[in-house]
This record gives structure tokens, C-alpha cells and sequence, in this order.
């Protein structure tokens, strides 16, 4: 399966969609709407609403986010928003600030 990398120094103020796996290095803003999985670095920023089979979250990210399969929220990332996912993970460390919404 194909990646999409967008780079430390990268930032996008937009809509994202399509079919590929993404990693976010750098700065995403807006919206992102992926079927396939999301990667947030220790050095991405995101802040946007986000919708995808499943995130996993080591740097920030503000906005809500929808997954269909699993959101991750791993040890010093910081999470604003609401996430509603059948499978939701958070790491002893993570910051998180919302809400959590299991019903897949």
C-alpha cells in the first residue's frame, strides 16, 4: 500500500482525501478524510476535523476525529477534540481534552 509523507517543514491549509495511508510530519489544516490510516510524528500539527479507518497520534492534534476502526492516542501527544471510534487506545502520558464516543 502507498504513503503519502508530508514533511516536517510542509504546511497544508485544505481538504486531504483519498485512498493512501498518510504521515503527517509537519502542519495540516482544515479537513482530512482518508479511508486508510493516519500517522501523526511527534513533530505534526494538526487542526482539523478528521475522518479515517484509523489514527495514530504521537505529536497534536485539535479537531475532532471519526475513525472507523481504531484512534490511538500514544504516550506525549496532546489531543483536543472529541473522538468517536469502535476501539479507542490512550497511552499512560497523553493528554487528552473531550469527548469519547465507542459506538463505532
Amino acid at each position: 500500500m502507498a504513503h503519502t509523507v508530508i514533511g516536517s517543514s510542509i504546511v497544508v491549509d485544505g481538504e486531504i482525501t483519498g485512498d493512501e495511508d498518510l504521515v503527517i510530519l509537519g502542519t495540516v489544516k482544515g479537513r482530512i478524510s482518508l479511508r486508510e490510516n493516519i500517522i501523526v510524528e511527534p513533530t505534526g500539527v494538526v487542526e482539523a476535523s478528521v475522518e479515517t479507518a484509523t489514527i495514530t497520534v504521537n505529536g497534536s492534534v485539535t479537531g475532532d476525529i471519526q475513525a472507523t476502526e481504531r484512534a490511538e492516542l500514544k504516550t506525549d501527544c496532546r489531543m483536543v477534540g472529541d473522538i468517536r471510534a469502535p476501539r479507542i487506545l490512550i497511552a499512560d502520558g497523553a493528554s487528552f481534552k473531550g469527548n469519547v464516543d465507542m459506538d463505532g
